[in-house]
């Protein structure tokens, strides 16, 4: 259990500059695909059935139509994620009332590129963290990460008292998109994911919107190729197993509860379940698994509508939402993604 001394003090977001409307994804889906994919008119219709009306891209949408390898996908990745943190990170430090020196643990989550030194690090000088910012980047997690990360930095900053952790999860999923791919997974990947980041502070003192109260993780064995990446010459290409609506509605519930009960709790004592909105079906399985009158998860479908799926960054755009509507006594946050695990924390609403 977290101590509750640890606040969530601020919560923000980002995305970049591309907007593309999801009528014009589907178009350019079926200018690429519906030649060479036998199959494509009765997948096609994923783009009317997600649940998405628009999404933010890093590159204009004709980039995306050339060849393209690891360098110049990665290269997009490196200025994109770059931009994004500052961003986001920006905006919660303000939030906070606090400047990049102020923080003294940074954790990074990130999972749709490779940057060693660490998006930390690249940003460190714009940001104005302090020489002795400890950095903590964390990669593999998926669309479970921004709950993740939030856990963490939670632990992190309880174990250093006085302290003021900055928590940032940036993911471009876009660059993974692949034209090269004849799949049913990589077609559904084109009809759901966006590009964004966002950033929390965390403080071991003084006041919050909300306190820490403890975070729970619950891996399913043998479920490695439910969600993830494949790695070829030209990039990443997405694993993404169909089943995920009937997994969830079948299991979150009773991983949930158990992580509840080790802390004294039921489902029951949950005011708001704060879910990733991974796709509209795995919302109303999530609503039918926890028991919730369908629509109860309105700010998640909003969350969905206007920016699609954006891994990591995406619950936590749900809690900016909550948040700015006024969080009840208790919210979990939840979140699944590779592993195949479920994360969740645990969030008190100050008095």
């Amino acid at each position: 259990m977290v101590s509750h001394q640890v606040k969530l003090v601020s919560v923000s977001t980002a995305v970049p500059p591309n907007l593309i409307h999801q009528r014009d994804a589907a178009k350019v889906a079926h200018a690429s695909f519906s030649a060479r994919y036998d199959d494509f008119e009765r997948l096609v219709k994923v783009f009317e059935s997600s649940g998405i009306l628009k999404r933010y891209l890093v590159k204009p949408l004709d980039w995306y139509l050339q060849p393209l390898g690891w360098a110049e996908r990665n290269a997009a990745y490196l200025d994109g994620a770059c931009a994004l943190f500052v961003a986001a990170a920006s905006k919660a430090l303000a939030e906070a009332g606090l400047a990049g020196s102020d923080i003294d643990t940074v954790v990074t989550i990130s999972s749709t590129g490779l940057a060693t030194p660490g998006i930390d690090a690249r940003v460190a000088g714009q940001m104005g963290f302090r020489t002795d910012v400890e950095r903590v980047p964390v990669f593999g997690l998926g669309c479970a990460g921004g709950v993740t990360g939030l856990g963490l930095g939670a632990r992190l900053a309880a174990s250093r008292p006085g302290s003021n952790v900055l928590v940032v999860a940036v993911e471009l999923c876009s660059v993974a998109f692949r034209l090269d791919k004849l799949t049913k997974e990589n077609i559904v990947a084109t009809a759901l994911f966006g590009d964004g980041a966002a950033a929390c502070v965390l403080g071991s003192a003084g006041d919050g919107i909300a306190a820490v109260e403890f975070s729970g993780h619950h891996t399913w064995p043998e479920t490695l190729d439910i969600m993830g990446w494949s790695v070829d010459d030209s990039g990443l290409g997405v694993i993404f197993d169909r089943a995920i609506p009937p997994f969830a509605e079948a299991n979150i519930a009773p991983a949930l509860q158990t992580i509840l009960g080790r802390n004294g709790l039921g489902l029951d004592a949950v005011d708001r379940f704060a879910c990733h909105p991974g796709g509209a079906k795995v919302i109303t399985a999530l609503e039918r698994a926890l028991s919730l009158d369908q629509g109860t998860l309105n700010h998640e479908r909003g969350v969905l509508a206007d920016y699609g799926n954006m891994s990591a960054p995406t619950a936590l755009f749900v809690l900016d939402r909550l948040v700015r509507d006024g969080l009840p006594p208790r919210t979990l946050l939840t979140a699944m993604g590779p592993g195949f695990t479920a994360s969740c924390v645990s969030l008190q609403a100050a008095a």
